[in-house]
């Protein structure tokens, strides 16, 4: 990591949410397997592996590559619908008692001047129940926002609205964060502690991305 970042100039800081405000990216890992094992051991895990490689990705695109690609089977909104439901009832409950980042607090004290925004790639209805629940909906004055919107459509939609306003930094813990934050000149953050990214050492040294393990070291 470059010992002298710091989020003190940033305008604007942008969260992902599993793997950064929550150390839920188990959960959901476990959710696409319970959902798909009915229709077999191996097409369950052919759809953890792809989730696993294309984290942040919304649920509802990684349900039609289970079902087209997958099964095989012919695109069918109502059964993507019927997945992501089942898919919602196991990680909701979930969410309401998996570890939460003790930073976030502290850390909006000690950059009082930044806007907070989310942008994730999970259920957007289901994130602001759960961040309510939890006590942390307040910190997020730019808004709680996920899928049916991807995250290039977030960005792109909350730029155009002046919601973000640069300079700007993205807090992530996948491939796809950063991509999405590189795409819209946006700088990036990658935390590692909670990443279900395998490669994310190499990666990160590949693409000179800052990295550290988890956000007290922002406050130290």
């Amino acid at each position: 990591m470059n010992n002298q970042l710091s989020l003190v100039n940033y305008q604007t800081i942008i969260f992902d949410c599993d793997g950064v405000i929550l150390d839920s990216n188990k959960i959901k890992t476990m959710a696409f397997y319970e959902v798909a094992k009915d229709f077999g051991e191996q097409p369950a895990k052919d759809l953890v592996d792809f989730h696993l490689l294309h984290g942040g990705i919304s649920r509802n695109k990684k349900f039609e590559y289970f079902l087209c690609k997958i099964l095989n089977r012919s695109y069918d909104v109502s059964k993507i619908d019927e997945f992501c439901e089942s898919f919602g009832n196991y990680v909701q409950k979930e969410l309401l008692t998996c570890k939460l980042n003790t930073c976030l607090h502290p850390l909006k004290s000690r950059y009082p001047s930044s806007k907070w925004l989310v942008a994730s790639g999970g259920n957007q209805e289901e994130l602001r129940f759960v961040f309510k629940h939890r006590g942390i909906d307040n910190l997020f004055e730019c808004g709680i926002f996920g899928s049916p919107d991807s995250k290039n459509e977030i960005l792109s939609r909350e730029i155009k609205n002046k919601n973000i306003i640069f300079p700007a930094i993205f807090i992530g813990d996948s491939k796809y964060d950063y991509l999405v934050s590189k795409e819209f000149n946006i700088d990036f953050l990658f935390l590692t502690e909670w990443t279900e990214f395998e490669g994310w050492k190499d990666y990160c040294q590949l693409e000179a991305i800052d990295f550290i393990k988890n956000l007290h070291e922002l406050l130290n």
